[in-house]
């Protein structure tokens, strides 16, 4: 598997979480792992066991050879770790945003170098498993090599489009610049190139998968996923049951189940005195937690916090991002005193007792292939209150007004006053008898990653088979 983030080494997004987890969990089922990833800076702090190979990765580009040090090590999981270094290529201290065509570009040649060698050594790799547009080269580079080429497109918005002169920039080769392969609209892009030349594309929903077919989700390259329809899966992805299990949680101020749900109000009660509100464990907590961004649909909470603060809930925010969207959550929550409020950034452990204390979630994202702050609350009996977006509707349910059936509460506009009003339908479910049935039942739902690791390794399967 190649990626540009690996949780908890490297972790900028949702994408690091879930090579994490999807690579633990295919070990798990007796297949062997191996995860590679560029040697950043901040690699240095993760206190890894590095093991440097003296032999470098050589590559052509320009007339000049590159050379790529190898450094290996083995995770707790039995997953192998490669770490690809690439001296004045990858000492930026951030992941994305500074150089990426030449950082990204030069890093799959690396990867490509290293399977190439793998095959020459006569220990090849079965399938590569690349991981958006930083890594999706790597297949196009790897066209001639026989292995099982696997893409998955975890958000189809970032697509890796650069100036066409990044085919000299990378060492590309201009024959490939063509409509069948690396240009697009002029540019090149890097993620049409892994679209074009992967063996099985997966994304993390059903609904997500239709949604690239479409100008809206396909961001110019709906014509390019629509070629490779019968290649595209969408397989739902999970969450770690590692790190996030109120059963096992050592974050928590009490541990709770499906079964044994009671314990849920003492984490409410803690988080309550933490947050130097007043107890009053029977009114609604909602919380949010995870990027401040006009992606997520914050401004439409913030916009909405009056008015579910009327409706009788408890308001808490946390996350970091774009700075005029925290100022309107700080101007939001003024004056609301124990109604409301804004935290800022937030650690995982703060997440965590987030989610154990709250009765809902607020998910009020306009773009969610994954749904994970959704599979995230209800794990944790926080039932989600969400937009209807692809990806949200693979993982919640619209509850009926009895509450018999359902996983959530959801609502269709872009629009404040129709989060509110599915706000209000969820605090008056809190209030029925139906509503301890609910939380149980989607504290039961099954968000594992097991299904999903055994689905990509059905795409895998052709490569094992022979």
């Amino acid at each position: 598997m190649a990626c540009s983030e690996l949780a908890p080494i490297v972790k900028v997004s949702d994408l690091a979480d879930a090579v994490a987890a999807l690579a633990r969990t295919v070990s798990r089922l007796d297949h062997k792992v191996t995860v590679v990833l560029p040697k950043y800076p901040q690699t240095e702090e993760a206190g890894l066991m590095l093991a440097r190979r003296l032999t470098s990765l050589k590559f052509e580009v320009g007339g000049e050879t590159v050379a790529a040090t190898q450094f290996d090590t083995r995770l707790g999981s039995g997953v192998e770790l490669i770490l690809l270094d690439l001296p004045e290529v990858l000492e930026a201290g951030t992941v994305y945003g500074d150089d990426e065509a030449r950082r990204f570009g030069l890093f799959c040649r690396a990867v490509a170098a290293l399977v190439r060698a793998r095959e020459k050594a006569g220990a090849p790799f079965d399938a590569i498993h690349a991981h958006d547009w930083s890594t999706a080269l790597t297949l196009h580079l790897l066209k001639d090599v026989d292995i099982k080429r696997v893409l998955t497109v975890h958000d189809a918005r970032h697509q890796g489009r650069f100036p066409k002169a990044t085919i000299d920039t990378v060492g590309l080769s201009w024959d490939d610049f063509t409509p069948d392969g690396l240009e697009f609209y002029g540019d090149v892009s890097y993620l049409k190139a892994g679209v074009l030349a992967a063996d099985q594309i997966a994304v993390a929903s059903s609904t997500y998968a239709e949604h690239l077919l479409t100008p809206e989700g396909g961001q110019g390259l709906e014509g390019v996923f629509a070629s490779r329809e019968g290649a595209l899966h969408g397989i739902l992805h999970g969450i770690d049951y590692a790190h996030w299990s109120p059963s096992t949680d050592a974050q928590l101020a009490a541990r709770y189940d499906a079964e044994a749900v009671e314990n849920k109000g003492r984490c409410k009660a803690a988080l309550l005195h933490e947050l130097d509100f007043s107890l009053s464990p029977e009114r609604p907590l909602l919380v949010y937690t995870g990027p401040i961004d006009e992606q997520n649909g914050v401004d439409l909470i913030a916009r909405a916090i009056e008015s579910m603060v009327r409706s009788g809930a408890r308001v808490v925010v946390g996350g970091d991002g774009d700075a005029a969207l925290k100022g309107l959550l700080d101007d939001a929550t003024a004056g609301l005193d124990e109604d409301a409020a804004y935290l800022g950034a937030v650690s995982e452990p703060l997440e965590h007792r987030l989610l154990a204390a709250a009765d809902g979630v607020l998910v009020s994202a306009r773009h969610a292939p994954s749904a994970t702050l959704c599979q995230k609350g209800q794990r944790y009996g926080a039932v989600p209150i969400a937009r209807a977006v692809p990806g949200v509707r693979d993982c919640v349910i619209d509850c009926d007004a009895k509450l018999e059936t359902g996983t959530g509460f959801l609502f269709a506009e872009d629009d404040p006053k129709d989060l509110a009003g599915a706000v209000g339908r969820a605090i008056g479910a809190m209030q029925s008898p139906g509503w301890g049935n609910l939380r149980r039942r989607v504290m039961r739902l099954d968000l594992s990653w097991e299904m999903a690791a055994r689905r990509y390794v059905q795409l895998y399967r052709p490569a094992l088979e022979d």
